[in-house]
């Protein structure tokens, strides 16, 4: 950051907590860049600082969200998944930044999950599977079981969470499930799950649910078209493995 030299004694005088992105050098204001170079020429670090607008006495909104980014090895995932209380420990974010973050990554995670909602997508391809599921689980530290509902064109009819458990696993009631997939007029069905540990191999329990679940399904004429298990890092599918 550079700060014109009459400015910079003016702020170490002044009583203000926060340099704002206005006293920073004009090539170095993120909004006048937008605003000259275009929205695609700006860090993420410079795009959440206009967000936040300010920073603190010590550093600039485009420093202190560069501080925060490199904690998150500066992976945007890894920002998502920064409670309010962790944004709040870094000097200069309140409550108000730290709720301005999180809602910029759950607009993000919605937009996403807009595009991808595509009813008239193929729903028997795993990428697609893959891509609609990773917004909502993907970056979660706990798991998630959901269950997508499918009609005989493999296109989406409902996307429904089972339950939700703990680092290591999470429980699904069959029962509940064939519930859910009568009420949808499902004639296919693709389970969900995530796994925070970011490991792609399914556990004895997963090859337990699978079968379960295919065989219960199967009693109504609804078929089990796939498990995928969706971690931030890619996914495993029963199916593409040769397993259902």
């Amino acid at each position: 950051m550079q700060l014109n030299e009459e400015k910079y004694r003016r702020l170490l005088e002044d009583d203000s907590p926060h340099i704002g992105i206005k006293d920073m050098h004009v090539d170095s204001r993120p909004r006048e860049k937008l605003l000259k170079e275009g929205k695609e020429r700006l860090s993420e670090a410079e795009l959440l600082a206009i967000l936040i607008g300010s920073g603190s006495r010590e550093k600039s909104a485009v420093e202190l969200m560069e501080d925060i980014l490199r904690d998150c090895g500066d992976s945007l995932a890894l920002l998502d998944r920064m409670t309010l209380e962790e944004l709040q420990g870094y000097k200069g974010i309140g409550e108000a930044k730290a709720i301005t973050i999180v809602a910029a990554s759950e607009l993000n995670n919605r937009r996403l999950e807009e595009k991808l909602n595509d009813k008239l997508q193929d729903f028997s391809r795993t990428d697609t599977v893959y891509n609609f599921m990773k917004g909502k689980v993907a970056t979660l530290s706990y798991e998630e079981s959901w269950a997508l509902f499918l009609n005989n064109n493999a296109h989406l009819l409902r996307a429904t969470k089972l339950s939700q458990g703990g680092m290591t696993g999470t429980v699904v009631d069959v029962r509940i499930l064939l519930k859910r997939a009568i009420l949808a007029d499902a004639t296919n069905v693709i389970l969900v799950h995530n796994h925070p540990s970011g490991s792609l191999r399914p556990s004895r329990d997963d090859d337990n649910l699978t079968m379960s679940v295919k065989n219960a399904l199967a009693m109504v004429d609804i078929r089990l078209l796939d498990h995928v298990i969706v971690t931030d890092g890619g996914y495993y599918s029963y199916n593409e493995m040769g397993r259902m």
